[in-house]
């Protein structure tokens, strides 16, 4: 009986959607279980990493540098990022790819940031334009940065690590910031319309685990992370376009879909309708979990559910 899993976005995300009557008796009717919220808990019900720790970076550098190259090293994202001052201090506004980075941008700032982390031993690089890496040793101890969907729109100091280990890397952050703020090619930038580099967000640093196991033997998903995880794992990693019409087991991340009626008519109601010869779960970021299976069309008792919970 083929198993489908839809990693899926909070289900605040549907708010004021319409359910296909179908999807509603569905939810209605099915067994529902409640989760820790968050991405990393929602990617932890499906992938057992060993060491059980989960280095962003490492599993990005899979996608962007090769696996061999992953595990020569320990990795920290060190990810392009534009602050705004404001009156009560300064805002992570964007990271990456939002800032509409190109080689153009690589090629004018990395240049200028590679001697201040070099000289301490951590070599700067950018194999993709929105995912900047310092190379680390393995053995390097590092504070618990948060990641950018943490911190996005929040005053950064909010989320600035106080452990002792901390300190480099605050000197390290603001001498880049300093660079940044005057290098020529953020005027450049600013003609064109786009926001500036001014800093650059440290976050998901470590090494790659030894092992990666997933219930699915293949992860249909856009994000490197996730392909990142399939290529330690082993599995299949697929494009999230190659999973229409998908009727084998298969984890699906639908995470990053923006358009929440386009999530309901091309892939929540298609796949309540594969319940019917098979298995669905539908798991939401804030921690609902749905799942769908034969036989439950007989508790005709239950009422219909709304998304929004």
């Amino acid at each position: 009986m083929p198993r489908l899993t839809l990693l899926l976005p909070a289900t605040s995300r549907f708010a004021g959607v319409a359910l296909p009557q179908l999807l509603a008796r569905a939810l209605g009717r099915a067994d529902r279980f409640a989760h820790e919220p968050g991405d990393d808990a929602q990617l932890a019900r499906h992938f057992t990493l060993l060491p059980n720790r989960w280095a962003h970076a490492a599993l990005t550098r899979v996608v962007d540098g090769g696996l061999e190259d992953a595990r020569l090293s320990g990795w920290l994202r060190a990810d392009p990022a534009y602050i705004r001052p404001d009156i009560n201090g300064a805002r992570l506004l964007a990271t990456g790819d939002p800032l509409g980075i190109d080689a153009d941008d690589v090629d004018a700032l990395l240049p200028a940031l590679r001697p201040l982390f070099g000289d301490v031993g951590f070599p700067l690089d950018a194999p993709h334009p929105g995912r900047w890496y310092l190379r680390l040793p393995t053995e390097s101890k590092l504070p618990a940065f948060a990641s950018p969907v943490q911190v996005l729109g929040d005053d950064v100091f909010e989320h600035i690590p106080a452990a002792p280990e901390a300190r480099r890397w605050r000197v390290l952050s603001s001498e880049a910031q300093v660079v940044l703020h005057n290098h020529p090619h953020n005027a450049l930038r600013a003609a064109a319309g786009k926001p500036p580099i001014n800093s650059l967000w440290f976050w998901g640093g470590g090494v790659l685990p030894d092992h990666v196991a997933c219930a699915f033997p293949t992860v249909y998903s856009d994000d490197p992370l996730l392909q990142g995880l399939a290529q330690v794992g082993t599995l299949s990693a697929m494009p999230l376009d190659a999973a229409k019409g998908c009727d084998a087991d298969a984890l699906i991340d639908l995470r990053a879909q923006r358009d929440p009626r386009a999530l309901v008519s091309d892939w929540l109601l298609p796949a309540a309708r594969h319940a019917a010869r098979g298995e669905v779960s539908f798991d939401f970021a804030d921690g609902p979990t749905f799942l769908l299976q034969l036989g439950q069309s007989w508790r005709f008792w239950r009422r219909n559910m709304p998304l929004v919970l």
